[in-house]
């Protein structure tokens, strides 16, 4: 068996740059259950390493912002990260590129579930949520976080912290599934995909937890590489990367993710993820 090389899940700050000079590093934001982000990637650093000709490693993170940081100090030259934290890593490295997105990330949105003591059932309507409890995933999550407090606030006039009676954020979206699910939190924010998939899988009981509305659409994942990976791994290296993410089609990685494909994407694609952000005070 292949042997797949992975650095240990740490915050990163004590991880000097240098140490990856040879390596070809990568990361993703943590947006699901450890051991499934695990499995991903793992399969992704096998693939890359086989296309690329470089040795590659896989670096876990404990956070979204470890992701970020991670970027910035050089860490990672390549991460998949959603669409806020890919502006905010693009912002502190410029030059940096949003090179691929899945084909689904085109058009992303956010399911808003609830408990089935709520009495709330799927709606085109926005849903009265008035002195619910409510949970959004990463406080730096697109899907769990920036675009559902931005569509809640749009809609109801009000600010998610007087609308609700309280608001916590679960970390993941997978907790935030299993924290609506059991009673914990009345209503959640979460991402389309990661609900489909566990709905697909049977990890949903449908008779306590369910879709009542869903966001308008908006871009979200994407691979962004770092700038200056041409001039430590060759001149061509950044155009064959994108072509090698681009033409990754076996089915077991891609469900992995789980993504139909991956398509080119651009900074300009997110310009609508950084006008929100700027726009609930996130980013300035």
């Amino acid at each position: 068996m292949k042997y797949i090389k992975i650095v240990g899940l740490v915050a990163l700050s004590s991880i000097s740059g240098a140490a990856f000079a040879d390596t070809f590093t990568f990361t993703a934001i943590p947006d699901a259950d450890e051991s499934k982000l695990r499995t991903r990637f793992e399969k992704v650093a096998v693939y890359l390493e086989e296309k690329l000709g470089v040795d590659v490693k896989y670096v876990p993170v404990k956070s979204y912002s470890a992701a970020v940081t991670a970027f910035r100090n050089d860490q990672v030259q390549l991460a998949w990260f959603g669409g806020l934290s890919g502006v905010q890593a693009r912002r502190l490295v410029p030059n940096s590129e949003a090179i691929a997105q899945g084909y689904e990330d085109q058009f992303f949105k956010t399911y808003l579930i609830a408990h089935s003591s709520t009495k709330l059932s799927s709606s085109k309507t926005f849903p009265d949520m008035k002195g619910y409890t409510f949970t959004y995933g990463s406080k730096g999550s697109t899907s769990g976080r920036l675009m559902p407090q931005y569509y809640i606030e749009q809609n109801s006039k009000q600010k998610s912290s007087d609308l609700f009676s309280r608001v916590g954020f679960s970390g993941d979206h997978s907790r935030t599934i299993a924290q609506v699910q059991a009673g914990a939190y009345q209503i959640g924010a979460v991402n389309f995909k990661v609900w489909d998939k566990a709905l697909k899988e049977g990890e949903i009981d449908t008779k306590k937890v369910s879709v009542i509305w869903e966001t308008p659409t908006y871009p979200d994942y994407q691979w962004t590489v770092r700038d200056g990976v041409n001039s430590k791994f060759g001149p061509e290296f950044k155009a064959k990367l994108t072509k090698v993410l681009l033409e990754m089609k076996d089915p077991d990685l891609l469900e992995a993710f789980p993504r139909k494909s991956f398509v080119p994407a651009t900074n300009a694609d997110y310009q609508p993820i950084e006008k929100v952000a700027k726009a609930i005070g996130l980013i300035e």
